[in-house]
């Protein structure tokens, strides 16, 4: 008898399936048996537990599983022969007024979308690019000195200047109660480096070792501590000890503590440009992508399947709360988090998915192994021993498998800028990093 499938609203469809009661009950009959041979029970010896016991103790919920199996198995040798490509869960509802010996069911579920593709000729993309500079590694370099800075201790005259690392002792109140976190000895930060609060810095800034000072700090609204978040403070701060920071000379012993190949000034900035320019390789082409994604999404025609979006809002929740978990936040599994925070998120992935998937599926895009053996190559690259990194990316399948994700998404913006009309743009070294 051929499967019928009625159509509700846009994705959602129907089926109605019917089960023979005498399936169910033989298979309950047959798990029943096999339960009794390893059951244990208080008065019995083990597989010596009468039937008409087992069943009482255990029929409802073997009925229950038998249920669930069959129904399933309905379900999906029926979606297999009207051939319809499920997306999510079906909900599954028991129907009344069925013919005797049998039991029927609807089971209502969404079908995947069917995906037009736009027409992208007369689109636009903007494809960016940046070069690096003599002054983005210089900047480089300053950061790789500050990392290895020393400090030496100033004259007791002396007063804090930006740069300097300070040690304090402090004490915050609100409404002359001390706050938690608001009091500390023996506290060191380096000022001028945003580790404080900008008030705390500019009252430090400028004090003497033995120095006090009381001041008021007003805390953002959105302050990670709670308890003072958008409130005033009045703090006090002694300074215990003042020491000036000495970056190390850029030379060849500079080179050498970063482990350069060639220890001379030329070769660090070599190595510098080298991973300078191989990160904004891989942001070009992360900003780039993204652009020509978003074109391909806006000329696409579907309707989402809101089971799969909802999977995909529970997913992003999920990861929420993680987040909250790591950062100490107590009960963050717990934390409720309404739906629609996710929700536009959650429907832009999916929209991407299906849109990007049905591209890669008419245009032959997929990822060759060849393709990914390059990617990976490019990626260990820059590690000391590149040969590990590639044997840790073929030793399993799921870091595999997102490495052949990135190589088909590359795949997929080459196609849409082939197509496009494409506006060159150049940026700078800065205004790129400066995008996360």
């Amino acid at each position: 008898m051929a499967v019928t499938v009625e159509t509700l609203e846009k994705l959602e469809r129907k089926i109605t399936l019917s089960l023979p009661v005498t399936a169910i009950q033989s298979e309950v009959d047959v798990r029943l048996k096999k339960l009794a041979r390893t059951v244990k029970m208080d008065g019995f010896r083990p597989g010596k537990v009468p039937m008409n016991v087992v069943s009482q103790r255990y029929g409802y919920s073997v009925q229950y599983e038998v249920m669930n199996d069959k129904v399933g198995e309905a379900f999906a040798m029926a979606a297999n022969e009207a051939q319809v490509r499920v997306a999510g869960q079906p909900r599954i509802s028991e129907k009344e007024g069925a013919p005797a010996g049998e039991l029927t069911f609807d089971a209502i579920f969404e079908v995947y979308p069917q995906v037009v593709l736009g027409d992208l000729s007369g689109a636009e993309v903007e494809k960016l690019s940046a070069e690096v500079s003599d002054a983005a590694i210089d900047k480089t370099i300053d950061i790789l000195r500050k990392q290895r800075r020393t400090f030496a201790q100033r004259p007791a005259d002396a007063a804090a200047i930006e740069g300097d690392r300070v040690t304090v002792d402090f004490e915050g109140k609100v409404d002359g109660e001390v706050f938690s976190g608001g009091k500390a000895e023996d506290f060191q930060f380096l000022v001028g480096e945003g580790q404080m609060l900008k008030e705390f810095e500019e009252a430090v800034s400028g004090m003497k070792n033995g120095e006090s000072k009381t001041f008021p700090l007003a805390f953002p609204a959105d302050y990670h501590g709670q308890d003072v978040a958008g409130k005033t403070a009045d703090f006090m701060v002694t300074v215990k000890k003042i020491e000036a920071a000495h970056l190390p000379e850029v030379n060849e012993a500079l080179a050498k503590s970063l482990g350069i190949a060639d220890a001379s000034v030329e070769g660090l900035r070599a190595d510098i440009r080298k991973n300078l320019e191989r990160e904004v390789k891989f942001r070009l082409q992360g900003r780039n992508k993204q652009a020509a994604m978003n074109v391909l999404v806006e000329k696409a025609e579907l309707d989402l399947p809101q089971s799969v979006v909802q999977n995909e809002v529970e997913r992003l929740k999920e990861g929420a709360r993680a987040d909250l978990k790591q950062r100490g936040i107590k009960d963050a599994d717990k934390a409720p988090i309404p739906d629609e925070i996710f929700r536009p998120q959650a429907e832009n992935r999916v929209r991407l998915g299906l849109v990007v998937a049905e591209l890669v599926k008419t245009n032959a895009l997929n990822a060759t192994p060849e393709q990914i053996k390059a990617h990976i190559n490019e990626l260990a690259s820059s590690y000391e021993r590149p040969e590990d990194v590639v044997r840790w990316y073929y030793g399993d399948n799921q870091r595999m498998a997102e490495v052949e994700a990135v190589v088909i998404e590359s795949n997929v913006a080459e196609f849409i800028l082939s197509k496009v009309k494409v506006t060159e743009k150049a940026i700078s070294f800065d205004d790129l990093m400066a995008q996360n």
